[in-house]
């Protein structure tokens, strides 16, 4: 009788388990904001680009949210710019703000000469941009928090800030 109820239990515990492995980060709280602050050019050469791409983030949370990765992807006038999946972690406040970087490697020339007349262009007027992707966050049976944001941000030399 005692072994029954046992594995009773142990069904319950497990199907509890699943069902909570299928939660999202929309079903126990909101969702943190993402928007492109600035990008700053690194490097310039004719093989390669680097750039810095900073990122904000606010967290509507009443808890402080560990993040342990991102993947993100940019367009620049409907053009993919940079992309990629980064092990980094920082930590967003609860109900706060915080800010984050990360460098892009680019080869401008080999991959996407219209690219790269945006790119030149972009020293000039504002450019539209798109960013989407994904914070992973560092909690148990969480899955990563989507993002997506669009705004337009002009390039120059030193600090690029998008304008208000």
């Amino acid at each position: 009788m005692a072994h029954k109820i046992l594995i009773k239990l142990a069904l319950v515990i497990i199907a509890a388990l699943q069902i909570s492995s299928c939660a999202t980060l929309e079903d126990i709280a909101a969702l943190p904001e993402v928007s492109l602050q600035s990008v700053q050019v690194k490097d310039l050469d004719f093989k390669s680009q680097t750039f810095v791409l900073h990122f904000d983030v606010s967290n509507p949370n009443p808890i402080a949210l560990p993040i342990k990765s991102v993947s993100y992807a940019v367009e620049l006038d409907g053009l993919r710019f940079a992309s990629g999946d980064v092990v980094c972690a920082f930590s967003i406040p609860a109900r706060g703000d915080t800010s984050f970087a990360i460098t892009a490697d680019l080869d401008l020339l080999n991959t996407a000469p219209q690219l790269l007349t945006i790119v030149r262009s972009a020293m000039r007027r504002d450019i539209p941009y798109e960013l989407s992707g994904s914070l992973g966050i560092d909690l148990p049976l969480v899955r990563p928090a989507q993002f997506t944001a669009d705004g337009s941000i002009r390039l120059g030399s030193g600090n690029l800030t998008a304008p208000e």
